[in-house]
């Protein structure tokens, strides 16, 4: 392809992978990931729940998939972390039954998996191979005329009995909001196509009924509209996420959001983000034709 017309970003989100036995699965990853070099996508964004128990060493499944195909590259991917990647649900129930720690625990156990899950895929994070780089993070890459950036959050939130009890509530912490007000991270960003990942998703169901109201408040953003308000400051032209498992496109505030739905129950399905170098931009879902 020709950099300086087009840039493409495919986007696959909560992938669940819960066991390194699970042949399928990985057989599926691994014939999206080729179908991705084979139409030449210049980049791949995955946006949380890599896998689905919180044990680190499944993220090497991923990793692994994408050495095999010429992915595991700065220029190439760029991966976030989802509530799955980093709570244990069995481990904090266990805790907070045996000991019931208070809320410094449990935020200690979700930062170490933070740097554990930044170790593993720092050379998707850092260009330069920096130990200090991780989420969140700002990527600005170059394709000929057009400049590329990623914003990248962790909006994961540690379990809570009693505020968090699936571990599917979510936010941005202060710290990176207020990093994100600084004008040399805007400086930083200027004249480039910005575009904003997160896990969470700004909208679930959004619905008068209770049970939906429910569901909702289970899986909330709670702080999202700082962030949108953060990702405006930056000039973003539209935020990739995933967490609630629907393939869809909708806006907020006049931000464009875009759930990319989840691989694991859709192994056959993913987004596709065209950017032209006048800055307009597209985007559709591909439905691959798997072999049975």
């Amino acid at each position: 392809m020709s950099f300086d017309k087009k840039v493409t970003i495919a986007h696959l989100s909560d992938l669940h992978f819960a066991s390194k036995n699970d042949r399928y699965l990985i057989a599926r990853l691994d014939v999206m990931f080729a179908e991705f070099v084979r139409r030449r996508y210049d980049h791949l964004v995955m946006t949380g729940d890599l896998i689905d128990t919180a044990s680190p060493v499944l993220w090497t499944i991923i990793r692994d998939a994408l050495v095999r195909h010429g992915l595991f590259d700065w220029t190439k991917t760029t991966v976030i972390p989802g509530n799955h990647d980093l709570i244990d649900l069995e481990e904090e129930m266990r805790f907070y039954n045996a000991l019931n720690p208070d809320d410094r625990s449990r935020q200690r156990r979700l930062d170490h998996r933070l740097r554990q899950f930044n170790a593993v895929f720092r050379p998707l994070i850092s260009g330069d191979g920096g130990e200090a780089a991780g989420v969140p993070f700002v990527k600005v890459m170059r394709f000929g005329q057009i400049a590329l950036s990623f914003v990248a959050v962790n909006t994961v939130d540690p379990w809570s009995g009693a505020d968090n009890p699936l571990g599917a509530r979510g936010s941005v912490s202060h710290e990176t909001l207020k990093a994100l007000r600084e004008p040399n991270v805007r400086q930083a960003l200027d004249e480039s196509f910005v575009i904003g990942l997160c896990h969470h998703a700004y909208k679930v169901y959004g619905t008068g009924m209770l049970v939906d109201q429910a569901f909702d408040w289970t899986m909330e953003f709670k702080n999202r509209d700082e962030y949108l308000g953060a990702m405006k400051g930056l000039g973003a032209k539209l935020v990739l996420h995933g967490h609630f498992h629907r393939f869809q496109v909708y806006q907020v505030g006049g931000m464009d959001f875009i759930n990319g739905g989840s691989f694991r129950y859709s192994p056959e399905r993913y987004g596709e983000l065209t950017i032209g170098a006048n800055g307009r931009w597209s985007h559709r879902f591909v439905n691959l034709a798997l072999k049975r």
